[in-house]
């Protein structure tokens, strides 16, 4: 098992479990493939790579990442309201549906919260926004690459 530590210029392989502070199970690998990203490569929250920088193969720990460091603080200017008949109607809109709007940089999703006669109340923050994010790590594997 390598000594080498997680920093700047590492390739990690680890499993990870992600749960909310309500102990509501977001994500896991535990029980399947472990999961592999190198430092920055931009997959993984930077808040979360930082957090890890100083383990190594066989370690285990437990992250606590605060909503600043994770998807940021909910923010009430991304619920917009959307015409109702913008929608296509082959769509059954219903409370809870995730949605995809064209924009200028891409797809862009929103949860349908509230659906009036006229128009839908869409929430454009990403799902996790505002959530303490709590991260479960064992690391298998880490290289350094350069």
């Amino acid at each position: 098992m390598s000594n080498t530590v997680i920093g700047e210029h590492s390739r990690v392989t680890l499993h990870f479990s992600l749960k909310l502070d309500d102990g509501t199970e977001v994500d896991s690998t535990f029980e399947g493939d472990p999961a592999t990203f190198s430092v920055g490569d931009g997959s993984l929250l930077p808040g979360f790579e930082q957090a890890l920088f100083g383990l190594k193969a066989g370690d285990e720990a437990e992250i606590e990442i605060p909503p600043e460091l994770g998807f940021g603080q909910r923010n009430p200017s991304n619920i917009q309201k959307v015409r109702r008949d913008s929608f296509s109607p082959d769509i059954e809109l219903e409370e809870g549906l995730v949605v995809s709007f064209d924009n200028a940089s891409g797809e862009l999703p929103g949860v349908v919260r509230k659906i009036g006669e006229d128009e839908v109340t869409v929430d454009f923050n990403h799902p996790l926004a505002g959530q303490t994010l709590n991260f479960h790590v064992k690391i298998i594997e880490v290289d350094s690459i350069q």
